[in-house]
């Protein structure tokens, strides 16, 4: 399996809820299942840079670095008797009409093309982080103050079942399952202090996921981020 595409991802933002199974049996693609922690389902709202972009190794001017905001809920797929735990991504926001282009045709995904920025602040202890995206003429907003210094993932935690879901899965209307595997190394987590979310969920996500993500996140942290690899795409099919 080939490598499709290489990058930075820095600073994700991960805003957890626990969520109702049935807002995400909807979304759920063939021959998989929802992953659980701790009994329950969890979907994400993260925000974070693509850096330094590369696809087959090539990078293109003005679609190395951007912003992506994304929804994602956690699902496994047995293969060969193992399971292997993924992200489906309900809606991915980047700016570039390209990379909504490629990730959709290619990848079976869920990306739309809205104005996005960031804003990135230190301080002696802290780190501020802030990701926008402009929809329907309101710049939505995902931000956090977090301690500058990250720590390792704790074995067990909802920090690690959260960012340690390295495949992802995307349904087609055609009737097969997208699978590829994303690569990287074990993150550093900081701790969030203050925190704001400023979403119109409703209007960019649906109503069941309204009524599923009405209430605060059970857990919100910052990752630090690292090199990563997406590797190349494969059917499943039955």
């Amino acid at each position: 399996m080939g490598i499709f595409l290489t990058a930075e991802w820095r600073n994700l933002l991960m805003a957890n809820y626990k969520i109702d199974k049935a807002a995400l049996l909807p979304y759920l693609p063939l021959h998989t299942e929802l992953d659980l922690f701790e009994g329950d389902c969890f979907a994400s709202l993260i925000g974070f840079l693509f850096k330094d972009t590369r696809i087959k190794g090539l990078g293109f001017p003005f679609h190395r670095t951007f912003e992506e905001i994304n929804l994602r809920f956690y699902v496994r797929h047995k293969e060969d008797g193992v399971w292997r735990r993924g992200a489906v991504f309900i809606k991915e926001i980047v700016p570039r009409p390209i990379i909504t282009l490629l990730a959709n045709v290619i990848y079976d995904e869920n990306y739309v093309t809205l104005p996005t920025k960031h804003l990135w602040q230190q301080t002696e202890n802290n780190l501020f982080v802030k990701y926008e995206w402009l929809f329907q003429h309101k710049w939505n907003s995902l931000s956090a103050n977090a301690e500058k210094i990250g720590s390792s993932l704790v074995a067990g935690s909802n920090e690690e079942f959260i960012t340690e879901h390295y495949w992802g899965y995307a349904q087609n209307k055609r009737g097969y399952t997208t699978e590829y595997a994303v690569k990287h190394p074990r993150w550093n987590i900081h701790k969030i202090l203050d925190y704001n979310i400023d979403c119109d969920i409703k209007s960019l996500y649906g109503e069941s996921l309204y009524n599923a993500m009405d209430s605060k996140p059970a857990s919100i942290f910052l990752a630090d981020g690292s090199s990563i690899q997406i590797m190349d795409g494969r059917k499943l099919r039955a």
